[in-house]
Order: structure tokens, then sequence, then C-alpha cells
């Protein structure tokens, strides 16, 4: 199948999703640990039937060469925690901090209870071994406690001989619980020094704050830039990630706004900002610097479903006083500049998908990105259930000399594809397809002049009857 093809320094582009197609890594918490940088996160399956099924495991990559990831193996397994020998509750999203002895820290709270256990390892790659949970002086666990509010989704930061831990799921009309808290940690990175305290607002006490609107729902996750520190959570719209800010990782902190949306609803550049361009549903992740940029990690949804979830990076921007512009959700992620317009690409980079109909959230019988191969193949990626009206956008991309394109389809479908640079731009060109039950290219050429040098994005709307699939597309040049 297609590839991601090298840059101009022959180099593995980076794209999104960064991780193989196959791959299921959402919640992502990067960190940059001896010249890589490291994802820990939930592990989804293709086609899972609930949420974060399988063990932890994490991939790292060289920060100067963010499309070559390595996979680090298995670091976590499910059943190494004594509340979970028989593996039948899931590891939800984690978060790792390094201690004041040096040591890496996992800490992750299961599916069915609402205490945060912890995990240590001598190394960033694993393998980690269970180290307990958090706890008080007198040996009360954190959330089983009277008067405890369940934990859930912790976010960790050290300094010196501190851990701060934020943690917290604040559903709608629950008035039980409040929002996210703040736990202040020992040096054993187990025991409470400072007991939990509410730092931002769920839904059902937001009413009159800045938070309105986008309250603390889940995905808790804090860094430090320059003399702030950025909380960073899901708000109680899911598919959005917003930030608060403060000079002390105690607070108060401030609302700031949204960094990134997994269907970039708030994005007014290429469409009216209220609109979707992709299925979103709940999100989770943080921001990183990497040599000289700063990045969101965030993750989309694939296969029609809340349960296959890929992670995926943009680059952001800060204004001088701090504050955040919100990072546009694109194909060329972490590639430091647009992807090069030779080479067959994969069509499971697209970053937008979405019908006349412009759903926010994950809909089961509308197009998807899926998984499949062919017999004795390995497994690929392709947007399947392609029907009249559907959209499909890549983003972006440095055109030179582009004189038309090809793309590969499949499935029964009559009609064509539409070919453009923008949403509603002026159609440059178009590729009929007619029913075949294997991969059957069509091209087509622009007039002289019709796709114009420099940076661009490619979108396609399919026109016609049925349900088709696209695995991939190419630029052409005379």
């Amino acid at each position: 199948m297609a590839s991601i093809g090298t840059n101009a320094e022959g180099k593995k582009q980076a794209v999104n999703p960064y991780l193989p197609s196959w791959e299921y890594i959402p919640d992502g918490e990067p960190y940059v640990f001896d010249g890589r940088v490291y994802v820990y996160g939930s592990h989804d399956a293709y086609d899972g039937e609930t949420f974060c099924v399988r063990d932890y495991v994490t991939w790292s990559a060289p920060v100067d060469d963010l499309g070559n990831w390595r996979y680090e193996g298995v670091i976590y397994k499910k059943t190494e925690d004594p509340l979970n020998r028989d593996g039948a509750m899931c590891l939800y999203a984690p978060d790792l901090t390094r201690g004041p002895d040096g040591r890496y820290y996992l800490y992750y709270v299961l599916d069915r209870v609402s205490v945060v256990s912890v995990a240590v390892s001598d190394s960033p790659a694993g393998p980690f071994r269970f180290l307990g949970y958090v706890h008080d002086e007198k040996g009360g666990v954190l959330g089983e406690r009277a008067g405890d509010e369940p934990q859930f989704d912790p976010g960790v930061l050290t300094e010196g001989d501190v851990t701060y831990m934020y943690t917290g799921f604040c559903p709608k009309g629950d008035r039980s619980r409040h929002g996210a808290m703040l736990t202040v940690l020992m040096p054993d990175m187990l025991t409470i020094k400072e007991e939990p305290v509410i730092i931002a607002p769920g839904m059902e006490y937001s009413a009159g704050t800045p938070y309105e609107g986008h309250a603390y729902f889940e995905a808790a996750s804090i860094r430090k830039r320059e003399n702030l520190y950025y909380f960073i959570y899901s708000s109680e719209v899911m598919h959005e990630l917003c930030y608060a800010t403060a000079d002390n990782p105690r607070g108060p902190f401030t609302y700031g706004g949204v960094i990134v949306s997994n269907c970039d609803i708030g994005i007014g550049t290429y469409k009216d900002a209220a609109l979707p361009s992709a299925y979103g549903s709940n999100n989770h992740g943080s921001m990183i610097e990497i040599g000289d940029r700063w990045y969101i990690f965030y993750h989309r949804h694939t296969n029609g479903t809340w349960f296959s979830r890929q992670g995926c990076a943009e680059p952001i921007s800060f204004r001088e006083d701090g504050s955040i512009l919100q990072a546009e959700i694109t194909s060329s992620g972490m590639n430091g500049g647009p992807l090069s317009d030779r080479g067959e690409y994969p069509a499971y980079i697209a970053c937008h998908l979405y019908t006349p109909a412009r759903s926010v959230y994950v809909e089961y019988d509308a197009p998807k990105i899926a998984q499949g191969s062919e017999e004795g193949g390995e497994p690929y990626s392709f947007i399947r259930r392609i029907t009249d009206g559907t959209t499909i956008g890549f983003k972006y991309f440095d055109a030179k000399g582009v004189t038309g394109l090809r793309i590969r389809t499949r499935a029964y479908a009559d009609g064509f594809f539409e070919i453009r640079r923008s949403p509603d731009g002026e159609v440059l060109g178009r590729i009929g397809m007619k029913n075949s039950n294997i991969w059957t290219a069509g091209e087509c050429h622009f007039e002289n002049g019709a796709w114009p040098d420099g940076k661009c994005a490619l979108f396609l709307t399919f026109c016609g009857s049925g349900a088709a699939s696209l695995v991939s597309f190419e630029f052409l040049h005379d």
C-alpha cells in the first residue's frame, strides 16, 4: 500500500496520525527524555467494544526525526495491579513523572475503581512494576475515604521533592463531583502531603464563571512553560482540549481558551467556525516542547466508534501574554511544514471527513477510517462508506508543478470525485469510478495553471450512488 515518503533531508515525513495506521494510542501524554519523545497513553483496539482494553505500551521518536517512531513494547500489563489480577478491568489514561529519585512513575486509574494506582521504572521505556495506591499518612486510600470524590485521569508534575497530582471526572447532572482536584504528594510519590482542593469547576458549578460552556469534564494534564503553569483538560463538549493558567501549580487557575478541537470547531479560516469538519468525540492530550516548537497532542476517532482512537499532534503558537491560539487540525502535524507533493499517500491521513449533515460526534453508519488487509498481508487503513456528498480533506502540501491527481478506490459505487483546493472552492477536476471489488486507479489532469504552486490543501467530494472506499491519492507531474 501507499507510504508516507521522505523529506528533503531523507527522513520520513511526520503525519497525523503519527503512529502506524494499525496502532491506537489515545490520551497521549508526551515527554522528552534524553533526546527522544516518549508518548504514554491508554491503549485501544481496532473495532474495540470499549475504551482502553489493552496493556500500556509506549512509542518514542528522536526529537529531530518526528516521523521515525519506535515501538518500545509493553511497559505495563493490566494484571500487574493487585486489584486486577484477572485482567477484568481496563487501564484508563495514565500520566508519567520523573520523581526526586530519578525514577519514572506512572499514575493511572482502573475503570471500575476510584483510587489512583502508581507503578515505577528505572527507564522511561519501562517495564514498570506496581508500587502502591495514593494514600494519606494513616493509610487511608484516596478515593475510598469518607468525603472523597472519585479519582480519575491523573495528571502529574514533580518539582523538587513535591509532586502535584490533578484528577477528576465531572459528568453532566452529577452535583456530587465539583471539578478538577489537586492533591500534593510527598517524595515517596504515594503519600498525601496536602489534601485535595478544587482548582477548576465542573459543568454543574461553572455558571457565571469564565469556564461556563467549557467547564472541566476529564483528562487532567499539567505543563509548565516559562513562568506559567498550564492546566489542560477536556471540556464538557468533549471534542476540545482547553487550558487554564496560573503562576503557581496550586493556582488559582484562570480559564484561557481552547487549544484544539478534534472536529475543528472554532477554526474559521477555511469554513464557518461553528461547523465541524470531522467526526469528533472525547479528547485527551497535552502539550510539549520538542526542539524549538511546542505541540499539542490529542486523539481522533476511527471505525465509526468511540473505542478505536489514534494519536495526533499539531504545532501551537503563543501570544506574548502566554495565551494559546487554537490549533487547526491537519494531516501534516509535526512535519515542520507542508508535506511533499511527491509520492502516493495513504488516505487515512485525512484530517477532514464529513457529509452534508455535518455531525459533531461519531456516527457508526457515516464515512469512517477503517482497517483492512489483503489475504496474508499486513493491516492497512482506508476510508470506507463514502456516500453522495461526502467530503474528504488533506492539509497541507507544498505544490510544485502539479498537473493532475490519481486516486485508488474500491467498492460498489457509481459516480465521481470532485477535486478542490478548499471545501467550497472551484472544481478543478473530476475522477470517475464504477463498481469494482479491487483497488482501481483513476486520474485526471488539470488545465495549465489550474493548480498553483505553493502551500495547498486537497479536498475530494464524492457525487454519485452507492458507497465507495478510498485507499490512496497521488499528485501528478509532467
